[in-house]
């Protein structure tokens, strides 16, 4: 299931990453498009308002009587005046490219001729003559004849009409920057392919950690229920083969049901607790108010539960001792820190060895409290401390004694200790023993 995630979640990503590159590569190679387009399109009507100009100037010559030469194309001469050509290069170059351009006059009868001296370019006479056909109904303005690979401005000025013409491949830089970002693209993609292969394993690690907790967690809860089951089943079915004996005579087989019963209730009760204080964290982490606290004498706290272990102790042959500093107060919930603190001291008395010693200390340490249960006997081993906290976990058999549980209680408790503000942390060597770490934010 989580390979079928994983590459889902790659899958998903590099779809999204293509998709977006290739809008934003789509609309930076239509509006270069565009802009060149328009940039011939200016080119082409500063032709022809430049013969227009001229023409203009010409007829005023004219209507003083001032005749004027002509040029070898048979078009008038200003004085010798041409027209400047496009300045290219230096600090006060014009803005946009240069745009090679061939200018026509046409006539009423629809014939054209070529005004040299605005020319920029050349047309073969036969495309000319396709062109000619092409536009001689057409309406005025800018166009392209994609057949003939030209863009053209027909436009009247000045009692002329005026046919510019310049080659398509001016506004086809297009397609370099796009052949250009096809491959900046697809780099992009193998780039990105890479990284998601490296950061899908990252981010899927507290999914398969979850997972793999989720599997484990089902198992022992499962084992732990089917155990007891068995035996109520086993009990109920001795009972039932022997429907005329009393209740006293079978009470054998009552009691034992009973206390499975009664195991059970505490796992389910364990559960209960768990799943009510991970949706108020998570209900929490979502803004939702935490439940109301109260002002907690934690010090009172821990004396009470170290006295309701001293019986405990005592019938163990344990000596339980404690240091707890009177007034130490935080805001917390009362029956839960009891519980932590119950805990605690409960697996300290379990797991001690015979005739060993329980030590319970609470105290200050700056803005903190600070509860440690230390006990005397076989330590834990480096490979089963850090899962002591995991739900479920158990220890070796050869440290546990026999005692049971259900492997809750310490994940209990260090939930406990994170629901206010603290933290819960394990410490265990043959020299020092085992020693449970309590701290608790004082507010």
């Amino acid at each position: 299931m989580l390979k079928k995630l994983r590459i889902k979640f790659i899958a998903l990503n590099m779809a999204t990453v293509a998709v977006v590159l290739t809008v934003v590569f789509t609309t930076i190679c239509v509006a270069n498009h565009r802009q060149s387009v328009a940039t011939v399109d200016g080119a082409l009507n500063q032709a022809i308002a430049q013969a227009s100009e001229h023409q203009s100037r010409q007829m005023g010559k004219d209507a003083f009587g001032e005749g004027q030469p002509e040029s070898a194309d048979g078009q008038p001469a200003l004085d010798g005046e041409q027209p400047a050509p496009p300045t290219i290069g230096g600090r006060e170059r014009s803005e946009g490219q240069v745009i090679p351009v061939a200018l026509f006059s046409v006539s009423s009868d629809g014939a054209m001729t070529a005004l040299g001296r605005y020319n920029t370019a050349s047309i073969s006479q036969d495309v000319l003559e396709q062109a000619g056909e092409q536009l001689a109904g057409a309406d005025e303005g800018f166009g392209s004849l994609s057949d003939l690979g030209l863009f053209y401005v027909k436009r009247q000025a000045g009692g002329v009409m005026y046919l510019a013409f310049a080659d398509m491949g001016s506004a086809s830089g297009w397609r370099a920057l796009a052949a250009t970002l096809a491959v900046v693209e697809v780099a992009a993609l193998a780039v990105f392919l890479v990284i998601s292969l490296f950061f899908s394993r990252w981010a899927l690690r507290p999914v398969a950690r979850a997972w793999t907790q989720q599997r484990r967690f089902v198992a022992d809860a499962s084992h732990d229920l089917k155990t007891p089951l068995t035996v109520i089943l086993a009990n109920t079915s001795i009972a039932l083969e022997h429907p005329e004996r009393s209740v006293a005579s079978q009470s054998q087989w009552l009691e034992s049901t009973q206390h499975e019963a009664e195991a059970m209730q505490g796992l389910v009760g364990d559960l209960l607790t768990l799943a009510k204080m991970d949706e108020e964290e998570a209900a929490a982490q979502s803004g939702a108010a935490r439940p109301a606290l109260e002002e907690v004498d934690l010090s009172d706290v821990i004396e009470g539960e170290v006295l309701q272990f001293e019986s405990v102790a005592f019938e163990r042959g344990v000596k339980l001792g404690s240091q707890v500093e009177p007034g130490i107060k935080l805001r917390g919930n009362e029956q839960r820190l009891r519980r932590l603190a119950g805990t605690l001291i409960d697996n300290a008395c379990k797991y001690v060895d015979d005739g060993g010693a329980v030590d319970v200390a609470l105290s200050r340490a700056g803005k903190q409290a600070k509860l440690e249960v230390r006990n005397t006997g076989a330590p834990i081993s480096p490979e089963d401390l850090p899962h002591v906290f995991d739900r479920f976990y158990r220890a070796d058999k050869a440290r546990t004694g026999g005692v049971g549980g259900h492997g809750l209680g310490l994940a209990i408790a260090r939930a406990i200790a994170e629901e206010h503000g603290g933290a819960l942390t394990a410490s265990s060597t043959q020299a020092e023993g085992t020693a449970f770490t309590a701290t608790l934010p004082l507010k």
